[in-house]
Formats: structure tokens, sequence, C-alpha cells
């Protein structure tokens, strides 16, 4: 089986953070090595929920957003035609690996992409998925804005990702946490507000996932 790789260039961030794609690129190469056993069970449940969702959905053709390390794919049903995008090179070699190790020829294309601006077709995909990428990426709304463009109309978009509290001790722990977002590579204030505008805040369905409702799963129409 050939993986195919293509590349693009990230637009830059222009956001309080300073969190832009180099620092991003710069944080998943430290972390890339890792990331499965720092992060892996902890992001566990928020993936399984999702490609349960995906599995779920009549759709065949799903494109993964921030596919990392692969550790979703093995998950999906093979009648699903999954292609993975991620900005980091050094993840993309690892879900490569994982994807020849494990066999899973309904993987189709792990290609290096800027989620913001994609060379796919409109259209081009039943199915649009991105786990724990909308607090990563540069600008939240173009990575809305380009799912929704990728995603035949009556498709499907969902997001898994850690979301703000708007109140109690988690505020006070994000907001402590938020200066060191261009090391961790994400912002661990999000507001769900900064991905949703407000048509599509009505419009989406959100589950509260473990650990203690740490994640969201949100499930938006196109």
């Amino acid at each position: 089986m050939t993986i195919r790789l293509n590349s693009t260039l990230a637009a830059p961030r222009r956001q309080a953070a300073a969190l832009d794609a180099d620092a991003v690129r710069s944080a998943y190469r430290r972390w890339a090595s890792v990331y499965d056993t720092l992060f892996g069970g902890i992001s566990a449940p928020g993936r399984r929920r999702a490609v349960a969702a995906v599995n779920a959905l009549t759709g065949r053709d799903v494109l993964e957003v921030g596919v990392g390390t692969g550790l979703a794919l093995p998950h999906y049903l093979p009648s699903k035609r999954v292609t993975g995008i991620d900005l980091s090179a050094d993840m993309l070699a690892r879900a490569r690996t994982r994807v020849e190790r494990e066999a899973l020829t309904n993987v189709l294309a792990l290609q290096e992409q800027d989620a913001e601006a994609t060379s796919f077709a409109d259209g081009q995909f039943d199915i649009a998925v991105a786990m724990f990428v909308a607090s990563v990426v540069p600008n939240p709304r173009l990575l809305l804005a380009e799912m929704r463009r990728v995603v035949k109309p009556g498709g499907t978009l969902l997001f898994v990702n850690h979301f703000a509290a708007t109140c109690g001790p988690r505020l006070a722990v994000e907001r402590a946490m938020a200066p060191a977002g261009r090391a961790l590579g994400w912002h661990p204030d999000f507001k769900t507000e900064a991905l949703l505008p407000p048509e599509d805040l009505v419009r989406a369905t959100s589950i509260p996932v473990p650990p203690v409702g740490l994640f969201t799963l949100v499930h938006l129409p196109n």
C-alpha cells in the first residue's frame, strides 16, 4: 500500500497566545515520540466516541483532520474510506507506521496539509472529523469553513475537543495554563464560540465525554 504525502503552507496565527503554525510543528516534533504514552490514554474516550459517531453514519468517505499518530485509524469500520491530514510530519511518520503495521487498507492517504486550506475538491467527503484540533489551528473559524467546504451538503462535521469552562475551579486552572499555550501546542482556555458562530451553536449537538466531561463531542450537520 502506498501512502501519499502532499505539502502545503500554513497560515500564521493571529491570537493573543501567539500560537502559530511553527509553534505547533515545534511542539508536536517534541511530543511525537511520547504522544501515545502521555496523551493516548486521556484522549482515548473522546476518540472512541468520535469514531463510533463516524461509524454510525451512512457516508463512506471520511476526512480525519489532525490525524496525528493515527491512534483512531484502527477503529474505523473497514467500509469507511479514510483520508488523514496533519501539519506535523513527525506525527504523520508514526501514523504511516501504524497503518502499515496493522494493514489498514481502508486508509487511502495520509497527507501533510494545512487544515485551514486543503487541496481537496468541494464536497469530496461525506464526513469530516477533527479530534483535538480546534484549539490547535491558527484560525478555528477557517478550520470550520474548510471542513464545511470539503464535505458534501447533507454530510456531517464532527469535533472532539477541550473547551474552556465557564465557571468553577477548572476555569482558574485553564487561565493559569494559558500562557504556556505556545509550548503546549494548544490553547487551554479555548472557548466554544471561537469555533462555532451563533448560528451553528444552535444547530450543533454537544455531548460531554470522559474523563469528567473534560472533552466534548460536537455533531454539526453540513
